[in-house]
């Protein structure tokens, strides 16, 4: 089962290093990572996906709460989240497919970032589900190039609705 957790670290050299090292020697596989600074510029996020038991999931988060800049740990599995990802992509295009190629980042609500006359490069942002059934759509064409970063994510302030959450993941 994937599990996505958010780590408060203190930001500074060397904090991701002894994190993804941390998984290195105990043999965990992190999906998904990503890492900024907060609001304030003394702390970070690390955002990561990994595919483990809930079990092992406690496991991971006693260990990394053992390493020094450690501040928070939350799992955001089962909390409601806005949870967002990116991906880049240049398809090829032609003459016959060009138009149902456009059609297409519209439905999805993509930007037309660049094109040319034999390719399109395209951005889209939106929760992880969707980001895999859009590169699953596109890559019936030919996917010539695809950059994608880890998702982030932040809960959702208490008192906010089961409904008013569904919302935003549309």
């Amino acid at each position: 089962m994937k599990h996505l957790l958010s780590v408060l670290v203190r930001n500074h050299y060397g904090v991701l290093s002894h994190v993804s090292g941390l998984f290195t020697r105990r043999g965990y596989n992190i999906d998904s990572l990503s890492v900024g600074e907060t609001d304030n510029p003394e702390y970070s996020i690390i955002t990561m996906v990994v595919n483990e038991e809930p079990k092992m999931v406690r496991q991971i988060e006693k260990q990394l709460y053992k390493l020094v800049d450690v501040i928070k740990i939350e799992d955001l599995t089962q909390k409601e989240s806005l949870q967002r990802e990116l991906v880049v992509l240049t398809v090829e295009t032609n003459r016959a497919n060009r138009q149902e190629i456009l059609a297409l980042v519209e439905v999805f609500k993509g930007i037309i970032v660049d094109m040319t006359d034999s390719a399109v490069m395209i951005e889209m942002s939106s929760n992880p589900r969707r980001i895999e059934t859009f590169i699953k759509v596109f890559s019936e064409y030919n996917i010539m190039q695809i950059a994608r970063t880890g998702t982030i994510a932040l809960e959702f302030p208490s008192g906010r609705s089961r409904k008013e959450n569904s919302k935003e993941s549309k």
